[in-house]
């Protein structure tokens, strides 16, 4: 057969298309199969080759899944709302709508050139008001059972695109979207309580089927620690200053405390402090910094001792002195920290830097030269004077701290509540009203979507004020309580907020009176398998769990958890080995070798260039490999016969348990690689029988779908091979009826024989001694002794 991919790859398209032949039917009687992928963000510059593999997984996934006689939901949408819309938006004076709406375009027709097989009738676009209608929703469903707070904070203001970004969104003091160096700007933030639901996002780890570096990634984020909550009095005050420490028993080695520059106790205070110009001048230098700036380790140590306020040791009694530091944050624990400088690097070098006693309460190491943070026996510590065990001595400290009532256990999460909001115009409306009676008031959910209003000038505010703010139509409003005056909050949603839950619009996507029906959602949810990149294991997943998680408590989802298991992808990097880039000029675009090649090469390619977990270069002469083996599957049409051949079949049941295997542990390189075996296989033979050849494209379907079906039907196959019926092996069948096993004279290998798997020794001694090169060792010779080991050696001793 002539392998025409122009003329093939368009004709099945159109007929999966037409025939809906993956349309999800609800509440089939079919056991169901939900995959999903993380949908992606409309780019203008389209699909990278870095879509193709992440997708393609859950493809091959889908497609087995069907022809295993599962209901299968793949569904594919757009996570549209967000800052690189809204930038190139302002960049070329277009309207973020139509661009968004060019871009889902041009990702759908790429999407369907490659043949992926989603479902088309349950799309869903983040920024469509029928969609973040029910953003809206669950937000105010957060905002009514207390889960949404405003505080004014220091934030990560990012200059250039002129918003606040989470700690999340500006890591390594940097913007996401454009990687400017952010800056600190003290601001209102809406915030959500995640961390009331930091316990159950850990637990539910244990619940579901994750890779352990993903689960550990997640309970590294969430940071759950424990330990004590511990009273350092100020000395000649009636006022306490509350640390949390993970180390407890070392209290006696606490030489001085340090507080955020930022601590309210600071200003109350301010007339008993003696330097009060240092500190605001410190505090101005401070506020100059990123989070990260601050609270890097590797850095030169800042600090400025109060002067007029000292605390009390609580365990010993004595005065210490008190610092403030950059390194400490407020919204970090309880904004003041104890300093063991004996037993904490930066405690140690800020004590030295400062000159603060260092006192040893843990024996070992040498702290004239560094801090100890070892185990060893407590010394200097009065009740803990000879405790090895630093269980044991905890246990002892926690008790004498609840006895004299200055302490108690407790925990702490490094995760800190999600910020909530974005100053820009290309984002959900938080759906609040200020109103001078009654407060924050949620906007009735009746009156809900609350729609983004049509601007022509969406450029935010030079002094991080959203553009919502001069839409005098939306800002004015009534107070639904009480009728007053009032104004609508102005701020957007993250774009995180259209991601945390999209998987359950896929289950019933045109629902108008629900974000879903709930009887979808029993039969649907929970996903069964998703796939995505790592760099969303932390705050995509712990987010959309989040959500998921309150849902639950609402009764307003089936599960505790949405995605039942998770995987990921390794990064297809540029021909160079590095990271795929405009700037190094690797990018491959995926259509070009759609255009050259064939998506069926392209999705072979993707799947066969290495482990699907790792990270793998570009290879051009691979991606012609590909094409050259499915060049080879197509002419096996010309040596097609009716009978099955004998010689085919053990190869043809091994490549069935292989391929079946490798797909569901993503072991995509080697079931190809497998195939491609079987290839060479039946080019020995020289022929196929036709029932073979079906068995040999269903296995190959899910990778290369298009020319599978083409060969199919111009074999005579019945209906679609998408849904035809997946091979079943017969073990019996996988096993080789012969077996190659080396022959020995005297412990030198002489011969390797072919002899029937299993046999007896008389038979296998037989055939070893009929073999030429083995006859001319054992002539005129004495033979002492025969060794038979079955299906590996055979041994003659002679002499």
């Amino acid at each position: 057969m002539e392998y025409d991919f122009k003329k093939i790859e368009p004709k099945w398209q159109a007929r999966w298309e037409n025939e809906k032949v993956f349309h999800a039917e609800d509440f089939s009687e079919k056991p169901k199969f939900y995959g999903l992928v993380e949908f992606p963000y409309p780019s203008g510059a389209g699909m990278h080759v870095g879509h193709i593999k992440a997708y393609s997984s859950l493809e091959v996934i889908s497609r087995k899944r069907r022809m295993q006689g599962y209901n299968v939901m793949f569904p594919i949408g757009f996570d549209a709302f967000g800052l690189p819309t809204e930038n190139y938006a302002i960049k070329t004076n277009t309207h973020p709508r139509e661009i968004t709406d060019q871009n889902i375009a041009k990702f759908s027709e790429q999407l369907k050139r490659v043949g992926f097989s989603f479902d088309w009738d349950r799309v869903v676009d983040t920024s469509k008001d029928d969609y973040y209608k029910w953003t809206q929703w669950i937000f105010l469903k957060l905002f009514e059972k207390g889960l949404v707070f405003r505080n004014k904070t220091l934030v990560n203001y990012c200059p250039s695109c002129k918003v606040v970004l989470s700690n999340e969104d500006s890591q390594g003091g940097k913007c996401d979207i454009c990687h400017s160096d952010v800056v600190q700007m003290s601001k209102d933030v809406w915030y959500l309580k995640i961390t009331e639901y930091a316990d159950k996002l850990l637990n539910g780890l244990d619940t579901v089927e994750y890779p352990e570096n993903i689960k550990q990634q997640q309970v590294n984020w969430i940071g759950k620690s424990t330990g004590a909550f511990v009273d350092f009095h100020l000395e000649g005050i009636d006022e306490k200053l509350e640390i949390y420490t993970t180390r407890c028993d070392t209290l006696f080695g606490v030489n001085f405390m340090v507080m955020a520059p930022e601590h309210p106790l600071i200003d109350k205070y301010a007339g008993r402090i003696q330097n009060m110009d240092a500190i605001r001048s410190y505090r101005a230098e401070c506020a100059k910094k990123t989070e990260f700036e601050r609270t890097q380790l590797v850095k030169e140590k800042t600090g400025l001792k109060i002067e007029g306020i000292e605390a009390v040791n609580p365990v010993n009694g004595k005065k210490i002195p008190i610092f403030l530091a950059d390194y400490v944050m407020m919204g970090y624990g309880t904004g003041a920290i104890m300093a063991v400088p004996a037993h904490d690097q930066r405690d140690y070098d800020f004590a030295k830097k400062f000159g603060v006693d260092i006192v040893q309460v843990i024996e070992g190491g040498d702290i004239e030269k560094e801090a100890y943070t070892g185990d060893g026996m407590m010394i200097n510590s009065e009740f803990l004077n000879g405790f090895t065990n630093k269980k044991d001595s905890i246990a002892r400290m926690l008790g004498f701290l609840a006895e004299k009532g200055i302490g108690h256990a407790g925990v702490q999460f490094k995760m800190k509540d999600w910020a909530f909001n974005r100053q820009r115009y290309w984002g959900e409306p938080i759906p609040l009203i200020h109103c001078p009676n009654c407060g924050v008031v949620a906007v009735p959910y009746e009156e809900l979507p609350l729609r983004l209003p049509d601007m022509e000038n969406f450029r935010p505010g030079e002094d991080g004020q959203s553009p919502l703010a001069k839409v005098e139509s939306f800002v004015n409003c009534k107070c639904p309580n009480c009728g007053a005056d009032a104004k609508r909050e102005t701020d957007t949603m993250p774009q995180w907020a259209g991601s945390s839950w999209y998987f359950l619009r896929y289950c019933d996507p045109h629902n108008d009176s629900a974000f879903a029906d709930s009887e979808k959602l029993k039969y649907w949810m929970p996903v069964d398998w998703y796939n995505g990149g790592m760099e969303h294991v932390t705050r995509h997943l712990i987010y959309s769990r989040f959500w998921h998680h309150f849902l639950y408590d609402q009764g307003l989802v089936n599960t505790a958890e949405p995605y039942a298991k998770r995987s990921a992808q390794g990064m297809i990097l540029g021909a160079d080995g590095e990271k795929m880039s405009k700037s190094r000029g690797n990018v491959v675009d995926p259509l070009d070798i759609v255009k050259l090649y064939g998506a069926d090469t392209l999705r072979v390619y993707v799947l066969f260039m290495g482990d699907y977990g790792s990270a793998a270069p570009w290879n051009d002469s691979s991606v012609k490999g590909c094409r050259r083996f499915l060049d080879r599957v197509a002419a096996l049409t010309d040596i097609m016969c009716e009978d099955r051949v004998r010689e085919l079949e053990s190869g043809l049941h091994k490549a069935i348990k292989k391929v079946s295997q490798d797909i569901e542990e993503q072991k995509y390189n080697t079931a190809i690689a497998c195939l491609m075996s079987y290839i060479n296989e039946i080019g020995k033979v020289g022929k196929i029988g036709r029932a073979q050849l079906i068995d040999f494209l269903k296995l190959l379907s899910p990778f290369a779908p298009h020319i599978c079906e083409e060969i199919y039907e111009t074999i005579g196959g019945e209906g679609l091979l998408a849904v035809a019926s997946w091979p079943v092996y017969d073990e019996a069948k996988t096993v080789d009826e012969t077996v190659a096993i080396g022959v020995q004279v005297n412990g030198k290998a002489r011969a390797v024989v072919d002899i029937p798997t299993g046999c007896e020794k008389e038979e296998a001694l037989r055939i070893a001694k009929e073999n030429d090169k083995v006859a001319a060792q054992l002539a005129g010779k004495t033979l002492v002794k025969e060794i038979y080991v079955p299906n590996k050696i055979i041994n003659f001793v002679v002499k």
